[in-house]
């Protein structure tokens, strides 16, 4: 397990892995938003907690066309699927070490951005907190994607089209989260937990329904 971590993260590390991708394009999201929404910074900050879950969001899903691909061309799916360690367990493995090279470094930017965007200090805080808490969901339910369209070529348009619908309870609580925090203090704690308990889910049943999906789709 600890072997199949180390390998994940330094494919994903390596030129073209995804990592460096996924910020660049994280940037280009935030950058772009005050030239689509004007000089206006009230209303830039306003929106600045949406912007940054939805540019996470987005960030996301494109390293995950590439998370079982690789192993299914150069045959080390077939290892993985004999190998004596329960396959779950390998591909959560797998998902949390996508998560940990494109939603952990996301979060961590969240600081920079969210002043980029004339955000609060409170709606910065709670961008960390519900992006920490909430991108886990984002590569556990586009493990079972990624798993799904494994044997399809050119199935990274599928996995979007399958896993966003999937994201968006995450995307609606975690940006509710972020507005009550800069209201009131109090209101934001329910859509935190339920970002939390979406995660927690996910992370439970993401990797036996991707196993499932895996192992139909090879037969």
């Amino acid at each position: 397990m600890t072997a199949l971590l180390a390998r994940d993260l330094r494919l994903a590390l390596r030129s073209g892995g995804g990592a460096a991708t996924a910020l660049l394009f994280y940037l280009a999201v935030v950058v772009a938003m005050p030239f689509a929404v004007g000089p206006n910074a009230e209303l830039l900050a306003t929106i600045g907690g949406a912007t940054l879950w939805i540019g996470a969001l987005l960030a996301g899903l494109l390293g995950l066309e590439r998370l079982f691909q690789t192993d299914h061309e150069d045959g080390s799916l077939d290892q993985m699927m004999l190998s004596p360690v329960p396959l779950p367990a390998q591909v959560f493995v797998k998902s949390l070490a996508h998560w940990l090279v494109t939603g952990l470094p996301l979060t961590v930017m969240v600081p920079v951005f969210g002043l980029f965007l004339g955000m609060q200090e409170t709606a910065i805080a709670a961008s960390i907190a519900t992006l920490l808490v909430g991108t886990p969901a984002i590569s556990f339910i586009g493990a079972v994607g990624a798993a799904v369209t494994v044997s399809l070529p050119r199935g990274g348009l599928l996995l979007s089209v399958l896993v966003l619908p999937l994201c968006i309870p995450v995307l609606i609580f975690g940006v509710g989260a972020i507005r009550a925090a800069v209201t009131e203090p109090d209101p934001f704690l329910p859509p935190f937990l339920l970002v939390t308990a979406i995660s927690l889910f996910f992370s439970v049943l993401g990797p036996f329904a991707s196993a499932y999906a895996l192992r139909q789709g090879l037969d």
